[in-house]
Parts: C-alpha cells; sequence; structure tokens
C-alpha cells in the first residue's frame, strides 16, 4: 500500500487557478478610446421641449436626386416603370412618409401638416429630381417632414424602376430652403444646387 505523508501544520492553501488550469491571469479591459465611447457630448438623446414657443407657419422644400444609367430614365418617362407610372406612387409614397415622421425619426414632435406637395422633375438625361415641400402652423420646423417626403419618394421610384437596372442611385438628400421660426428665413445657395429643371414626370 502507498503510504500518504500528512502535511506540515503550518502549511498554506495554494492560491491561483488549479495546476493544468488554462485560465490566464484576470486583466482589466482597457477603457475604449474616447471617440468611441459616443457620439455627441451628452449621455441621454432627448426631444427639444416646444411648449414655449409660439406656433407660427412654418415651411420647407427639400430634394432626392436620383441617377439613372444610360437610357433607363428615358424609357421611365416614356413608357413608366414594370410596376406602372412613377410619378403618382412617388407622390403618395412621399406624401404619406411626410405624414409620419415621428414614427420614423425618433426625436421628431408629431406635427399637424396643412399641406405637403410631392413632385419629380429631369434635370438632365440620367438624372431625376424629386421636391417635396411642407406646410404647417406648429411650434417647431417642418424641414424633417420635407427631407423624408422626397428621400421615401425617391425610394419608390427606385422600387418601381429597380426591375430595368439595379445601378439606380439615390445621390444626394438636402434642404433646399425653410422659413419661420426663431432662425427665420433660410435657403441653399445657388451654387450648391446643381443640375437644370428639365419636363416634369
Amino acid at each position: 500500500m502507498r503510504t500518504v505523508t500528512p502535511m506540515p501544520k503550518d502549511h498554506k492553501a495554494r492560491k491561483g487557478p488549479p495546476a493544468g488550469s488554462l485560465r490566464s491571469p484576470v486583466r482589466e479591459r482597457a477603457p475604449a478610446p474616447s471617440h468611441l465611447r459616443r457620439v455627441g457630448g451628452r449621455s441621454e438623446s432627448a426631444m427639444v421641449d416646444t411648449s414655449d414657443k409660439t406656433a407660427t407657419l412654418r415651411s420647407a422644400t427639400a430634394r432626392a436626386v436620383l441617377r439613372f444609367p444610360a437610357g433607363i430614365l428615358a424609357r421611365l418617362l416614356v413608357e413608366g416603370g414594370p410596376k406602372g407610372p412613377l410619378g403618382e406612387v412617388a407622390r403618395l409614397a412621399g406624401i404619406a412618409a411626410a405624414k409620419r415622421v415621428d414614427e420614423l425619426i425618433p426625436l421628431c414632435h408629431g406635427l399637424p401638416l396643412d399641406h405637403i406637395e410631392v413632385g419629380l422633375e429631369q434635370l438632365d438625361g440620367e438624372r431625376l429630381q424629386v421636391l417635396c415641400s411642407a406646410r404647417a402652423i406648429a411650434r417647431t420646423g417642418v424641414e424633417m417632414e420635407a427631407m423624408v417626403g422626397a428621400a421615401t419618394a425617391a425610394l419608390a421610384v427606385y422600387d418601381m424602376s429597380k426591375a430595368l437596372d439595379k445601378g439606380i442611385i439615390v445621390e444626394r438628400v438636402e434642404l433646399l430652403e425653410k422659413s419661420g421660426g426663431r432662425s427665420g428665413h433660410w435657403r441653399r445657395p445657388a451654387e450648391a444646387r446643381p443640375g437644370k429643371r428639365g419636363s416634369r414626370a
């Protein structure tokens, strides 16, 4: 029989992982770089309180521009897309989206819009411009309503025509003009608005 030698009384228990363990020593995680911790200087988001503002007439116009592969736009304007004419579907999509901006953009206020207008215009042989204008008597501006309307109408055009070519590009979405509120009137400089207007879709 094997004889088991008793441990001395002054023996101390061994600290750390047992022999043969694959665990490595615990290391403290290095803090994330400051530019990755959060965007902006606040730790919480918040909806702007407009209760102290007076409801005034607000208006805004925005646009989206689509670029089509050669020959596609002319065909669409003459024959329509595989799903039908572009104009009416795009207009309805833009109007519907502008009315529901507060459901799409988390911190936007729900506004009682009085008017929304969406139109399509050909800029040249490859580009189509979608314009969306919004107007309301409200305590905050309607810039987001105009921009979301223009962007959604442009996406509807893409959906109506993508069967012809997947290379269609929504290349810009931008605010063109706004009025009303404390900041007053603003208009994008003409030199920053490239392209000439052509026929309507």
